[in-house]
């Protein structure tokens, strides 16, 4: 199952478990957000929405905030020896989707442990 969402003015098209990278989101890193705007959603009986798909919505779990790439706006004019430097980095919200909902249903799985915790967890159970 798919579904093409719409956040931040682009379009994305993700399935379950996705790692993805958009606009800035509100929400806590480890926390699960759901996004309504819904444009598709796929499988077996594609669902296309007018402009979106009724009750459907995507919950994606917040990896980390983080900024983009660097971009350079330079400009250069021939004469007067003039020129101007500008640059500006997006500030980005990593994704994970978790699940892909219908029929206004709410996120039944919660944010993955983190590596880390789970290998912590595994040595002090060896060492016991």
């Amino acid at each position: 199952m798919f579904a093409v969402i719409k956040t931040g003015g682009k379009q994305y098209r993700v399935a379950p478990d996705d790692v993805l990278e958009v606009g800035k989101i509100a929400g806590e890193v480890g926390t699960i957000v759901q996004l309504n705007e819904v444009l598709v959603v796929g499988g077996d009986t594609p669902v296309l929405g007018v402009p979106t798909v009724a009750g459907a919505s995507v919950a994606v779990e917040v990896l980390d905030h983080k900024r983009g790439p660097k971009v350079i706006a330079f400009k250069k004019r021939r004469r007067k020896n003039s020129r101007r430097k500008r640059g500006y980095r997006d500030e980005i919200t990593v994704l994970r989707v978790t699940e892909i909902l219908t029929d206004n249903s709410k996120p039944t799985k919660g944010p993955r442990p983190k590596k880390e915790k789970v290998a912590k967890e595994a040595s002090k159970e060896a060492a016991e």
